[in-house]
């Protein structure tokens, strides 16, 4: 996953000597992130796999699966035949990401970093990401690894990153 902050604005600290330097704001999205995973049976995160930098966000996040109680999966659920359909509006309307998707995690992550960050600047509604986010998904261990390296190594390639704002 690769979020990017609202206008590219270099919001979350400095790349140092190749090293990021995480400021509040930067400390906000760190702990959000990680409390994704608290929060969330069906989320794996780790250190490694992840880095906040200046204007933008890597991350690897792993799905597993949470339908299980105990030992025993739990069985679909399916529409009763006695069930109304819904109406013409109801079926319209937007109802937002599948629960447990990476739509919803990435919305509540979004979510949670918006209000705190907006707490801290007092400046309630104000955008802090770009819509949507980049997502990609990693079909085995040595692309996990190589995606891995690139988040672990983002730092220090900081001077040539597209999504620094400067870099032509």
């Amino acid at each position: 996953m690769t979020l990017v902050t609202w206008r590219r604005e270099d919001l979350f600290g400095a790349v140092v000597d190749g090293e990021m330097v995480l400021n509040p704001l930067g400390e906000i999205v760190r702990r959000e992130w990680f409390k994704s995973a608290e929060i969330r049976a069906n989320v794996e995160l780790r250190e490694d796999e992840f880095v906040v930098m200046p204007n933008h966000v890597h991350g690897i996040i792993v799905l597993t699966d949470s339908r299980g109680r105990g030992d025993r999966p739990v069985a679909p659920t399916t529409i009763a035949p006695t069930t109304i359909a819904p109406t013409v509006d109801e079926a319209l309307r937007p109802r937002g990401p599948v629960p447990q998707s990476i739509g919803a995690i990435m919305a509540g992550f979004k979510s949670a970093v918006t209000k705190c960050i907006n707490e801290v600047r007092q400046t309630p509604g104000v955008p802090v990401w770009q819509r949507n986010y980049y997502e990609h998904i990693i079909r085995g261990q040595p692309e996990r690894q190589r995606i891995g390296n690139y988040i672990l190594n983002n730092p220090h390639n900081w001077e040539n990153d597209d999504e620094k704002p400067d870099h032509t």
